[in-house]
């Protein structure tokens, strides 16, 4: 279930609570779970998703149930973790800096660490915090300005 906070809350109280919240839809998420991430994170009908893979990123209107099976196969046999870089929040937003970090099959790939940069952004709709926006990239561990450079022009980092 997205999270709800029916009475008044401080926006310490809401961040710590969708702290938690993340926590667990993104753990249900690296198993393969995807069925219970998406009963957990209920996103926006403007929500956006900036993969850590790059390239275009996707709206809502995009995440059909075939879209959600292929993420729920996608994922396998994980385990997550996330670090808080920072918090902010008001009456009716709340943004979550975070390295997620992960030990997970991940398309077909053997099982390894993943370490993201991730931000989130949460907005109230009434009593329910919903997904509004998702970026993520791999930079957790840097890179050098040359493979940057080389990335910014569509190249591998490793040139």
């Amino acid at each position: 279930m997205p999270l709800v906070v029916a009475e008044a809350a401080t926006a310490d109280d809401v961040i710590a609570r969708l702290l938690a919240h993340t926590q667990q839809s993104n753990a249900a998420l690296m198993r393969g779970d995807a069925e219970t991430y998406r009963a957990m994170t209920a996103i926006t009908d403007d929500f956006t998703l900036m993969s850590p893979f790059g390239g275009e990123p996707s709206k809502a209107s995009q995440y059909t149930p075939e879209k959600w099976d292929r993420m729920a196969r996608f994922f396998k046999n994980g385990t997550h973790r996330q670090e808080v870089v920072q918090s902010y929040g008001s009456q009716d937003m709340v943004v979550l800096a975070l390295i997620e970090r992960d030990h997970v099959e991940v398309g077909g790939l053997p099982a390894q660490e993943w370490a993201l940069r991730v931000t989130l952004v949460y907005r109230r709709d009434g009593t329910e915090w919903r997904l509004v926006h998702r970026h993520a990239d791999p930079l957790a561990n840097g890179i050098s300005l040359q493979q940057a450079a080389a990335l910014a022009r569509g190249l591998p980092a490793s040139e």
